[in-house]
């Protein structure tokens, strides 16, 4: 029976990364008008979306927004998240409508045939080994901002190897950011992605994605400072979330 479920998640997969490139193809015309200014990045917003619904629910999977907190419509925020799957990309877009945002992220996924080359020209790519791209990143991240746009970041700064881990510690990046442009921050938990759809190939399966909207945090007359209390408290009321959740699936599984 395990070899079979492996199976069936292998082909599960290959389709992932098949038809995630047959949207990508079928709404490049898109895409490629969108991408190359400030100005159309909402239009290619819009396309991306579509990207992520189609993908996303093209896979057989689904979510449910158990809370959510109504954002103010084109008001630049700072959007944090736990981060276990590759699947977060999709979800994020699905869950933020009207506030359109900038990825930070890794620069290895640029590297992906088709997909890479619109996410190399649409997100602030890093590369956190080099302590100068590191420093680029905040640059173009404060352009960005000043230009009227929100930024995502994942501030586990990738997807533990360790799956025992409920939420990994934060890096200091969107806290700092958050801070300097006094905008609020918007902590938002996804859950059992880790399970459904891992890095890992073998394993995983369709299936629905809980989720909580978090309260905004508020950075207004904040410095430096005070950054660790804010990354502290937004580290708390995602943990708290997602453990519930983990809990949860231990008593079902």
């Amino acid at each position: 029976m395990k070899y079979i479920r492996t199976f069936f998640s292998v082909l599960w997969r290959c389709w992932f990364y098949l038809w995630m490139l047959i949207v990508i193809l079928l709404l490049s015309p898109l895409l490629l008008v969108t991408i190359w200014s400030d100005h159309t990045y909402p239009a290619f917003y819009k396309v991306a979306r579509l990207w992520a619904r189609l993908t996303f629910y093209g896979m057989g999977m689904s979510y449910q927004i158990e809370a959510s907190y109504a954002l103010e419509k084109g008001k630049s925020y700072m959007f944090i998240a736990n981060h276990t799957s590759m699947m977060d990309i999709m979800m994020m877009l699905l869950l933020i409508k009207d506030n359109p945002f900038v990825f930070v992220g890794k620069k290895e996924l640029a590297k992906l045939p088709i997909f890479g080359f619109f996410y190399k020209k649409t997100c602030i790519l890093v590369d956190r080994k080099d302590s100068k791209s590191r420093y680029q990143v905040f640059q173009s991240a404060q352009a960005k901002l000043n230009k009227g746009l929100s930024i995502c970041i994942f501030p586990e700064g990738g997807v533990p190897d360790d799956t025992h881990i409920v939420l990994d510690h934060f890096k200091d990046g969107a806290f700092r950011l958050a801070i300097d442009h006094q905008i609020p921050l918007v902590p938002i938990a996804m859950g059992y992605l880790k399970y459904y759809f891992p890095f890992q190939w073998g394993i995983g399966k369709p299936g629905r994605v809980p989720v909580v909207i978090l309260p905004p945090i508020e950075t207004k007359g904040i410095s430096q400072e005070h950054k660790k209390v804010v990354k502290d408290q937004a580290y708390q009321t995602i943990y708290e979330v997602v453990a519930q959740w983990e809990e949860k699936r231990k008593r079902y599984y």
